[in-house]
């Protein structure tokens, strides 16, 4: 109402209840000479238990997907048709994995990798965004902010046992450049994102934050694995529950 157009909408609730660390996969890991992409990526490290929200949707799906999604169409008049381009920006995950996610199952309401699953989903959605809405104006891209201390990873582990890890941790940062370790690191990409020109960047591509081992922070682009008919199959899915969804509560929007 009091807006004409929007230039930014950063996207970035996000929730991982009830998450749980495999202690078995890492060891294999270790064995296998994995454990560096497994604690980079979280990659059969990570499991979560989801639930059903007031809605009736999986909890992790509708908040780190598809509120965002409601938003974006509900702003859609605002974003689309200006002089100047408008951006949409997730965050996503290095976490993103194809093998979490399912078109039968986009909810990952029979998987415990409910994490993974909305995050490549919040992929997908990136991609089809660009692919609907670029001529008009609006232009959609997605981040990484690599680990991050937050409230949300301390869940994980109990702080106390994230403090005697957090020397080991400063080291393994000089092997995996996505251990930003602090929200300021973290939201290198996001700021970067402000400064570009959204014509001259790939769709297809999602944008790392990285700390150096000696504290620097910079923004690596790294190809997303997405297959693009399966991100419009899903996209199709999203407008018809989003019809679903508006059709409950039209009273209320009324």
């Amino acid at each position: 109402c009091r807006f004409q157009r929007l230039d930014f909408v950063y996207l970035n609730a996000g929730i991982m209840p009830n998450p749980h660390v495999n202690f078995k996969a890492l060891w294999h890991g270790l064995l296998s000479g994995r454990l560096l992409h497994m604690l980079t990526t979280a990659e059969g490290v990570m499991t979560q238990t989801d639930r059903l929200n007031g809605d009736g949707l999986q909890e992790v799906f509708a908040t780190n997907l598809f509120g965002h999604f409601i938003l974006v169409r509900q702003l859609e008049s605002l974003l689309c048709g200006n002089e100047k381009p408008s951006r949409v920006i997730w965050t996503s995950s290095s976490n993103a994995r194809e093998s979490a996610f399912s078109l039968s199952d986009y909810q990952h309401a029979k998987g415990q990798e409910s994490y993974s699953s909305s995050k490549y989903a919040t992929d997908l959605t990136s991609v089809v965004l660009n692919r609907k809405f670029n001529k008009q104006g609006l232009y959609s891209s997605v981040v990484c902010p690599g680990l991050v201390m937050t409230n949300m990873t301390y869940k994980i582990l109990p702080v106390f046992l994230w403090m005697l890890l957090m020397p080991i941790m400063w080291l393994i940062r000089f092997f995996a450049k996505t251990y930003t370790l602090t929200p300021y690191n973290g939201a290198e990409a996001h700021v970067w994102l402000f400064k570009q020109k959204p014509e001259q960047l790939d769709a297809l591509v999602k944008y790392h934050s990285c700390t150096s081992g000696l504290g620097k922070c910079y923004v690596e682009p790294r190809k997303m694995d997405v297959d693009e008919e399966t991100a419009e199959k899903f996209y199709q899915q999203l407008l018809e529950l989003e019809k679903q969804t508006l059709e409950k509560y039209q009273d209320l929007l009324d």
